[in-house]
């Protein structure tokens, strides 16, 4: 099944041209989509993400693509993959008149192996957030009333594609779940305290909720009030979830992330440890792993110039990473924004102990455990602190971190277990439908 937004006309076949098809993502069967055997059995899910990889962008992360195929076995999916585009202001303002006040949505559609790409024009800064996506919502219920059955709706961010899945499972009567992205759910939490009312009847009355995190969970309801229905709590899954023991004696500590992200990895605040620790006479080394163009790379030395013990190593394919990560004493990653950080999760299965942001990234995940270390991102002294327990401790955190290693809850982290909670939560909505 494929989901034409654009067409006011169409009529309801549920084809693809395989040659279209072909031609944007890959090939597929008319009909289906590409992670489909056909069977009728599996029920159908239909999933609205702005995070999945398509033909507008392919550069997005993985992981709500990898949750899509690590459940195909037990369901029929079909994704809708929104891209938000800012429109001209001459033509949206003509637009809004001619609307009596209320803009129209515009959207472009193409149809790719997993479903349907689109993109819709709003404008930036949250101008219309919840108008345009409401329109979205209204589309997706008529598409799928004319196309066919639809047993579940899944919007993976709730400030976002929980207005457009919320919308359109009241107009089909079907459940629908969210998931809970702390970075994007708090910041639209916080800037938006008029449209917390509709967040809170989107998040109480999903059939089910997935934070990345226990962290978000705990953020996004300081906005909301407690829920009361399930929640199940849904890391991010990686392909490099294969322990490797830790190397006893590593040398120097790491931090992995693109050039581009620097003020968002807080790049400025690892410096500024960096000189704490230089001016307390210790000068541990710091490699910082990520590609980047030229101006990227003289941007981030620039803020770090006069820090000598920090070197820039570049980029390094998938198992290139494993290996350097285990060559080093201890992981550093303190950004000021962080929803989930996949990162942090490969640090540990490749036998580095961990440093990440308090109130962000795998924050809850650890608690009690020597080898991850929670720090004030905003606080030097705090990063450097835990920068020279790192060092200092590096024989037994890793001597932790092994034993966490061969442990269930390390196994919460795999692939597979990652698929059997996001399986069992899908299936607890569809119960209870």
């Amino acid at each position: 099944m494929s989901v034409d937004f654009t067409d006011p006309g169409w009529t309801g076949d549920l084809t693809v041209s395989r040659e279209r098809c072909a031609a944007t993502c890959g090939d597929r069967r008319d009909g289906q989509s590409a992670i489909s055997n056909g069977s009728t059995a599996r029920p159908n899910i239909v999933h609205v993400s702005g995070d999945f990889p398509d033909p507008f962008d392919g550069f997005k992360t993985p992981v709500i693509r990898d949750l899509v195929e690590l459940t195909s076995d037990s369901f029929r999916h079909d994704v809708v993959s929104i891209n938000r585009h800012t429109p001209g202001a001459r033509n949206f303002l003509r637009g809004l008149v001619s609307g009596a006040g209320r803009p129209s949505l515009h959207t472009n559609e193409q149809p790719f192996a997993y479903g349907t790409a689109l993109t819709y024009e709003a404008p930036s800064r949250g101008i219309f957030h919840a108008t345009m996506l409401r329109e979205l919502g209204d589309r997706l219920a008529d598409k799928l009333l004319s196309q066919g059955r639809a047993d579940l709706l899944v919007g993976h961010k709730l400030s976002i594609e929980g207005i457009v899945v919320r919308r359109a499972a009241l107009r089909l009567d079907v459940p629908y779940a969210i998931c809970l992205q702390g970075d994007t759910d708090t910041k639209i939490l916080a800037a938006r305290p008029d449209l917390r009312g509709e967040f809170r009847k989107i998040y109480r009355d999903a059939a089910m909720v997935f934070p990345f995190a226990p962290w978000t969970q705990k953020a996004c309801e300081a906005y909301l009030g407690e829920r009361r229905g399930p929640v199940e709590m849904l890391p991010c899954p990686t392909d490099l979830d294969v322990p490797l023991p830790p190397c006893s004696s590593g040398e120097g500590l790491l931090s992995v992330f693109h050039l581009k992200n620097h003020r968002r990895k807080n790049l400025r605040g690892l410096a500024s440890a960096m000189r704490c620790l230089e001016a307390a006479g210790q000068r541990p080394r710091l490699a910082i792993v990520g590609g980047g163009g030229a101006q990227d790379l003289a941007h981030c030395k620039a803020l770090t110039r006069g820090v000598e013990s920090i070197e820039f190593e570049g980029a390094l394919d998938r198992g290139e990473m494993r290996r350097r990560m285990n060559s080093a004493k201890g992981f550093v990653l303190p950004s000021l924004r962080e929803s989930f950080g996949l990162v942090f999760i490969e640090a540990l299965f490749a036998g580095l102990p961990i440093i990440y942001p308090e109130g962000a990234a795998v924050d809850g995940y650890f608690d009690g455990c020597s080898f991850a270390i929670p720090v004030n991102a905003g606080d030097p002294q705090a990063i450097a602190a835990a920068m020279d327990k790192l060092v200092r401790d590096e024989a037994y955190l890793k001597s932790d971190l092994l034993d966490w290693q061969n442990s269930a809850h390390a196994k919460r982290f795999t692939r597979s277990a990652i698929a059997r909670t996001f399986r069992s939560g899908l299936n607890t909505c569809l119960e209870h439908s």
